[in-house]
């Protein structure tokens, strides 16, 4: 990331928060600011949470998870503790409180993970249990390298075991951190038979499960799960925040039948659903282009 300073974090920013502009340009403008991260970058994302899209507001809330730093709690804490917020924005402004790691919001996440919403409930105990992981000796132990950047909801088992790992991430007796566990365990794995197992959680478990299997098979970006996200993203039945990560994962995996595929949900009843289509052939795009970061383009366009 080259150095930027003040008035080009604000010019983007402005992008970001412009409704007028479209909505894939908004998204590059968001992940922008999170690359560059600091405070005035924090502030710039903050302003959007009034915004009328539920998947922007979501995606606001995950980049300041990702971005770890403390001064965004307390606007993560407002959203989270506002019903007026949609249930996707509230569940990701609970799971960025985890990401961040500061112990401080134990007590809120207790409290929300009572909350009668199952998908933000299950978020804030998933928030808590990282929380107490962090604290606990399993964390002073060395977790099993991945290779991914991201800052996930639980740390991945240290069971190599594809079996082992399978019957835990499909078995809703276990508690869903331990469920994580697996996931992200078979996740970094990266072999046929872990993925096809990781795909299998698509048809199983609470719409956060799913959407969190969807978002991991995004990452791994294989053709074989194509398939499997197309079916969850056609089924109008089901929870709109599984239907929008598969869409997302379709748009990472990014081959020409993804674009078909997006491209038949661009007129969607649901609205996420459509905004999600719209990112998602974006992404299409630039996973098939020469670009080598959003943030160097919109830099150089809003200087």
């Amino acid at each position: 990331m080259p150095n930027i300073g003040e008035k080009e974090i604000i010019a983007i920013g402005n992008v970001l928060n412009d409704q007028s502009r479209p909505l894939k340009e908004r998204f590059r403008a968001l992940f922008t600011l999170k690359n560059i991260g600091g405070k005035l970058a924090i502030e710039q994302i903050c302003k959007s949470f009034k915004d009328n899209s539920a998947l922007l507001k979501h995606e606001l809330a995950y980049c300041l998870g990702q971005m770890q730093d403390s001064s965004a709690i307390p606007i993560l804490i407002d959203v989270l503790k506002d019903n007026t917020q949609e249930p996707m924005v509230r569940h990701e402004a609970g799971e960025a409180l985890g990401a961040i790691g500061d112990v401080s919001v134990i007590p809120l996440l207790q409290e929300y993970s009572k909350y009668p919403i199952p998908e933000i409930a299950e978020t804030c105990e998933l928030a808590l249990n990282r929380l107490k992981w962090l604290q606990s000796n399993d964390h002073a132990k060395n977790v099993p390298k991945g290779p991914y950047i991201s800052i996930d909801p639980a740390p991945p088992t240290d069971i190599f075991d594809i079996n082992i790992l399978k019957k835990t991430l499909l078995d809703e007796n276990k508690s869903l951190f331990d469920r994580y566990r697996a996931m992200f365990a078979l996740r970094n794995l990266q072999t046929l038979e872990s993925i096809l197992a990781l795909s299998e959680g698509l048809k199983t478990g609470s719409a956060l499960f799913k959407h969190e299997i969807a978002f991991v098979l995004g990452q791994l970006q294989e053709e074989i799960t194509i398939p499997y996200l197309q079916a969850s993203l056609e089924d109008t039945q089901e929870n709109e925040m599984v239907r929008h990560e598969c869409a997302e994962a379709l748009g990472a995996i990014a081959t020409s039948d993804c674009f078909q595929i997006l491209n038949q949900y661009l007129e969607d009843s649901n609205q996420v659903v459509r905004e999600s289509c719209i990112i998602a052939l974006d992404m299409c795009e630039y996973e098939n282009s020469l670009e080598f970061q959003y943030a160097n383009t919109l830099v150089k366009n809003n200087k």
